[in-house]
């Protein structure tokens, strides 16, 4: 399989919810349709709906979303997934919405560690978030990935990893948020080269 190189467009995962996780938008997995007006993604959001019982409510917040931010810029080979969640994750940071990114945390790591790593990583990189990002996705993503985010117009490089969360991953795809200290939340990883792709997108530790 050549390495390749794309825009994300649209790509949702359907995920279940428990105790554990706030509710967070229905996603689900769709083609690459050209990015359009606000009322190309709600038509989309229609079929979506349709195709996976979504309500209509998180298919219209979908949409804004969707239309109000940057294309995320796609390097390796992420799952579907493990891509959705990454691109949650960077919308919610280029918003400065720290519970909704919160909300993305995996259920190990306690609310309050999970609160303060998403105060801290608005803080680091909201307004990198807000401009052209790149995530590069290493290793396979059937079950959890390694993605380093590259804020291209700050500069900055972030490594995150996110995987299935809950029995048996019935909870969907979250992040893993324990850096509650500035100092963690801020260290780039030694690993990763400068820019993205450098690597060939595969890591093993």
């Amino acid at each position: 399989m050549t390495r390749h190189e794309s825009v994300l467009r649209h790509s949702r995962q359907g995920s279940g919810t428990s105790s554990g996780h706030p509710p967070q938008e229905c996603r689900t997995g769709a083609g690459t349709p050209a990015r359009g007006p606000i009322t190309a993604a709600l038509a989309a959001g229609v079929l979506f709906a349709a195709l996976t019982g979504c309500s209509s409510t998180d298919d219209v917040r979908y949409a804004e979303d969707y239309a109000g931010h940057e294309p995320l810029h796609v390097l390796g080979y992420p799952s579907t997934g493990s891509l959705g969640v990454t691109q949650q994750l960077v919308w919610r940071l280029a918003d400065d919405s720290p519970d909704r990114l919160a909300a993305l945390a995996t259920g190990d790591g306690g609310e309050d560690a999970a609160r303060s790593t998403a105060d801290n990583w608005i803080k680091a990189f909201g307004k990198g978030a807000g401009g052209k990002v790149t995530a590069d996705f290493h290793d396979e993503g059937s079950e959890r990935q390694t993605v380093v985010l590259y804020f291209q117009d700050t500069g900055q490089r972030k490594e995150i990893n996110v995987r299935l969360d809950g029995n048996a991953g019935d909870d969907g795809w979250h992040v893993l948020m324990d850096e509650p200290s500035m100092k963690e939340a801020t260290a780039e990883p030694t690993w990763a080269p400068r820019t993205p792709g450098g690597s060939g997108s595969s890591h093993t530790r």
